[in-house]
């Protein structure tokens, strides 16, 4: 099952729904025939791709509990899943927490950027509600929230990564640095600067964004006359894709550029070919490198007729794993929920477990480096300690 809330609005409209979940969650712990999701993800604007491919994680192993049937404590229950749009935005992302709140969900799986899930986690924390987020900031997991659980590894190891692939693959030493203004962006490029420096390459360009600009004209301009070698960007991918036009406008593409996570998607790949070499780090394994990730994708190719644009992968085993902290609590309470997730390791279809230390950190959490070759992502190498 599925819905989506509006933006604006929903307070009203929930009103007696809420009321009816607060009132079946709280005092005994009898459980609700039908148990709600929270999904918040960018669904509009430039990451929209992103977002409803996380979406689709989730409603693809929904579907599937709910049609193998669910019992929790004895209670055969339904899942639907309340979805809505953070719009990639703090203030947004704070506004739909509270409806999800409102609307009496459980759990929420959300957000995709960092700065979004780290404004919204204490609303949750407030009600006691998981959220499990794709979020890669250290300091979601910082704020001390028992409710905060990360799917894959941080910035602080992808930044190691950075560095020390840098370190091996490129004999470069002219570096530029770009980031896109937001926690995610700017704190990463911070890391991988510091581990840069630490390997004696120098960043002969450094220069913030917002997360929306995509005209680079004057910027490749810069790089040019800068003679810089390798780009290390934290943008997202259009903002990529509009740089590397912009540099073949002045015949500029004899460059190597490294960026983080947000680049590596499908639409990344329409600019495979054009640099001398496009990497990209990222805690997002392809489904494919994963020994049960075939059976994922062919789910997914036959429900939604496209190729996965990001981690839908991550989402679908997050809500195996939180079904799953039902049954072994034998309750659909948000604190029981929390507490069971604090102790289990939870079976993940699609990715094989995971499993959170005491601040929520993903103990499987891995980073690898990709290169782009014509229509795929390959795989170069990878750890879970660079």
């Amino acid at each position: 099952m599925h819905m989506t809330l509006p933006r604006r609005g929903a307070l009203g409209l929930l009103a007696v729904g809420a009321l009816a979940s607060a009132t079946l969650l709280s005092g005994c712990d009898s459980t609700p025939s039908v148990i709600k999701i929270g999904v918040a993800q960018p669904l509009t604007g430039n990451l929209a791709a992103l977002g409803k491919d996380l979406l689709n994680g989730v409603q693809l192993a929904v579907e599937e509990l709910n049609k193998e049937g669910v019992k929790i404590n004895g209670k055969s229950v339904t899942f639907e899943v309340v979805a809505v749009d953070d719009r990639a935005n703090a203030d947004t992302g704070k506004e739909v927490a509270k409806q999800l709140v409102d609307a009496g969900v459980v759990a929420v799986i959300g957000h995709l950027n960092s700065g979004v899930s780290i404004a919204a986690a204490p609303i949750y924390a407030e009600k006691h509600i998981p959220q499990m987020a794709i979020s890669t900031n250290p300091k979601f997991t910082a704020l001390g929230l028992d409710t905060t659980f990360r799917l894959v590894a941080n910035d602080t190891l992808q930044a190691k990564a950075i560095g020390s692939f840098s370190v091996s693959q490129f004999k470069a030493t002219k570096y530029a640095m770009l980031d896109d203004g937001t926690p995610y962006g700017k704190d990463l490029a911070a890391g991988a600067a510091v581990q840069l420096k630490n390997a004696k390459k120098e960043i002969v360009l450094q220069q913030s964004f917002d997360d929306k600009t995509t005209k680079f004209d004057e910027l490749a301009a810069k790089l040019k006359a800068a003679n810089v070698e390798v780009i290390v960007s934290t943008l997202n991918d259009f903002q990529i894709v509009a740089l590397i036009e912009a540099l073949k406008k002045i015949n500029y593409t004899d460059i190597y550029l490294l960026g983080g996570d947000t680049i590596k998607t499908t639409l990344m790949l329409k600019a495979s070919g054009v640099l001398k070499g496009l990497y990209a780090t990222s805690p997002i394994l392809e489904a494919r490198e994963f020994t049960a990730g075939a059976a994922f994708l062919d789910k997914y190719r036959a429900k939604y007729k496209i190729e996965p644009a990001y981690a839908g992968h991550y989402t679908y085993d997050a809500m195996h794993v939180l079904a799953g902290a039902m049954r072994r609590a034998e309750s659909a309470k948000p604190e029981k929920i929390v507490e069971t997730l604090r102790k289990i390791d939870g079976y993940a279809p699609a990715t094989g477990s995971m499993k959170w230390d005491n601040l929520g950190e993903q103990r499987y959490g891995v980073i690898g480096v990709y290169s782009a070759r014509g229509s795929t992502w390959e795989s170069q190498v990878r750890s879970d300690s660079w």
